[in-house]
């Protein structure tokens, strides 16, 4: 009682906005928000720009993903870009909560949740939990769908290099069976619908290769959700 007391409290204090250091204003000000966050017409498969009144990307309309759909709340870029960075390595887990509130404000992003049976953040390996000492990806989903996080069903089973380092066929090579769906619990995979919740999507091969395990094991439907998209 007295902890949600106290954190009911820190709610209401003034704070500085993160981006334009703007005094008092939430996380991420208005400003910021309308400047830096605007929606942009995305391909509905891997999120990346496309130009008006197309749905698909060429790349996805050749080689379709494993993912029903696919929503990112902004460009990974300034700044963004830093504010993660932040985040993941510096370990300012308080951002999540302004994070939370951008991917609840994302166009899609509300009705994709609450169609979902499950939310599923994208697992760390335990070296990578370890040296991290959170998991990022866990924490969003969280902020965002408390009670349908589900940690149980979708396993990292090889650590891999940081996505970052390695160019997108190192990528896609990297992550190759590096997911695994729990045994115990893959009975309760088919039919599911579910959305799976990361941070920062660059190639995507992370998030396709979970989602094909998923999608072997049985779920119905699957969305991508991540805070930010390089583009």
């Amino acid at each position: 009682m007295f902890v949600e007391l106290i954190k009911g409290v820190l709610r209401t204090l003034p704070s500085q906005c993160l981006v334009c250091r703007a005094w008092p204003s939430d996380a991420v000000c208005e400003a910021c928000v309308s400047r830096f966050a605007q929606p942009k017409i995305r391909c509905t498969r891997c999120a990346l720009p496309v130009p008006s009144g197309i749905i698909s990307c060429g790349s996805c309309l050749k080689n379709p993903p494993p993912l029903d759909a696919c929503l990112a709340a902004v460009a990974y870029g300034y700044p963004w870009s830093d504010l993660i960075l932040d985040y993941k390595f510096k370990h300012w887990v308080g951002r999540a909560d302004a994070f939370g509130l951008l991917l609840h404000s994302t166009p899609w992003v509300e009705p994709a949740l609450e169609a979902a049976d499950w939310v599923l953040p994208m697992p760390l390996s335990a070296q990578r939990l370890k040296t991290r000492g959170f998991n990022q990806a866990l924490v969003l989903a969280q902020k965002i769908a408390h009670k349908k996080v589900n940690t149980r069903w979708l396993l990292r089973i090889k650590d891999t290099p940081p996505q970052s380092t390695l160019n997108r066929h190192e990528r896609l090579s990297s992550v190759k069976d590096a997911f695994a769906v729990d045994p115990l619990h893959a009975p309760q995979i088919k039919g599911a619908r579910l959305v799976l919740v990361d941070d920062v999507m660059t190639s995507g091969a992370s998030l396709f290769c979970a989602a094909s395990v998923l999608r072997a094991a049985g779920a119905a439907h699957i969305t991508g959700l991540v805070l930010a998209r390089t583009e």
